[in-house]
């Protein structure tokens, strides 16, 4: 893209935060001074992109600016951006490693890790997705999903582990926090708890991994730290999604 073009897009962003409601393809292009051509194509980016929408009229209205949360969760680089330093202070307290995760399809996938600074730690190859159903944050995220969902989650599953997902989704709902005391690593547990939209989707989760002897001896003071560490950025994410409301 030339730079004309990355002033127009950046002009397009700023004109829509500075003028709230919605506009038309004419107004916008008059307001910008460009072709219709080229700013319908600016507009069906951003649309589609999730920074604007579309209403029945055909007009568009702002609903995010870049860095911020999108409904649906995929704006992963905002989300790692507000979670690392949170994730950081709940590995320093905890001394244990910390991992962000998300829901890819009926897997957990990990978008990062930070580890403690401590000889024998756990860590865990992130670019391997896992079974939701295996891992503390896959329970977190079904737990805070719909009904409807985890039972179409839980239809694939042979009928002991539907079961044993349906416990383990009861104890996620009633504490906000899951600790899996056997992780699908052999020797290692996690504890983890759901990061939720300002509207209440859920968009990922905290999860806090170590050895299992460690981790089942201070279960109860990691879940607190994993809980307030979820909370916090969920609480980062409303803050910053009401300033552009």
């Amino acid at each position: 893209m030339s730079g004309r073009g990355v002033e127009r897009i950046l002009d397009l962003i700023e004109w829509f935060a500075a003028h709230p409601g919605t506009a038309s393809l004419t107004q916008v292009a008059a307001a910008l001074g460009m072709p219709k051509s080229s700013a319908l194509q600016m507009l069906r980016t951003m649309t589609e992109r999730g920074y604007l929408e579309r209403d029945p009229a055909g007009d568009y209205v702002l609903r995010r600016l870049p860095g911020e949360i999108s409904g649906d969760g995929r704006n992963y680089g905002a989300l790692l951006a507000l979670a690392a330093p949170l994730i950081e202070k709940a590995v320093l307290l905890t001394q244990e490693s910390g991992f962000l995760a998300v829901m890819d399809g009926t897997d957990i996938r990990y978008l990062n890790k930070i580890l403690p600074d401590r000889e024998i730690r756990y860590d865990r190859n992130i670019a391997i997705t896992r079974p939701a159903h295996k891992v503390a944050s896959g329970i977190v995220i079904l737990a805070a999903g719909s009904d409807e969902a985890i039972a179409d989650y839980a239809a694939r599953l042979p009928e002991p582990e539907a079961e044993d997902l349906a416990r383990m989704i009861a104890m996620a709902r009633r504490d906000g926090v899951y600790l899996n005391p056997r992780g699908v690593i052999e020797g290692a547990a996690g504890a983890a708890a759901a990061i939720l939209s300002r509207s209440g989707t859920v968009l990922g989760a905290i999860n806090i991994s170590g050895p299992q002897s460690r981790m089942t001896a201070a279960g109860d003071s990691v879940c607190k730290v994993v809980h307030d560490t979820a909370r916090a950025v969920t609480e980062e994410i409303a803050r910053r999604a009401t300033t552009i409301m």
